[in-house]
């Protein structure tokens, strides 16, 4: 069962996370993270059981990547494999196992980055550095 929140609550978290959604597309990535985090704190108190709480995760981990705040950036991720529809989304696996990769944890990186890899295919671990598909393609055969 998937909970549903009121009309006005949900149109305001949306337009907050298209405002964020424009900075991060003009660069500015801290406004961006304030509009994510200002719409994350719309969810009622148990915020995890939330569909909104996943892509909401996902959006303030993605500013955090690319921030390099590699540590921030994996407790939003992990939190949004937590939500619904979370686990099993390729893209929260990728950034998962891109950011086990970069805090060298490799066994966990080749499983989610594998994870991603079986549910998006192989354009998903195309997007960014090359190395996490060179990483994966060395620990599986593709």
């Amino acid at each position: 069962m998937t909970l549903q929140l009121s009309d006005s609550v949900h149109a305001q978290i949306t337009e907050l996370c298209k405002e964020g959604d424009k900075l991060v597309a003009a660069g500015q990535l801290e406004a961006a993270k304030s509009k994510y985090i200002a719409a994350l704190k719309l969810l009622p108190p148990d915020h995890h059981a939330w569909e909104a709480a996943t892509w909401i995760y996902v959006a303030i981990g993605d500013v955090h990547f690319r921030l390099e705040n590699y540590d921030k950036a994996f407790k939003c991720f992990y939190n949004a494999v937590q939500c619904p529809k979370g686990l099993g989304n390729p893209y929260i696996h990728l950034r998962l196992g891109q950011l086990y990769f970069e805090q060298k944890n490799f066994d966990k990186a080749a499983d989610e980055l594998t994870r991603a890899y079986m549910g998006g295919d192989i354009e998903i671990l195309m997007e960014d550095d090359p190395k996490y598909l060179e990483f994966l393609e060395s620990r599986i055969s593709m």
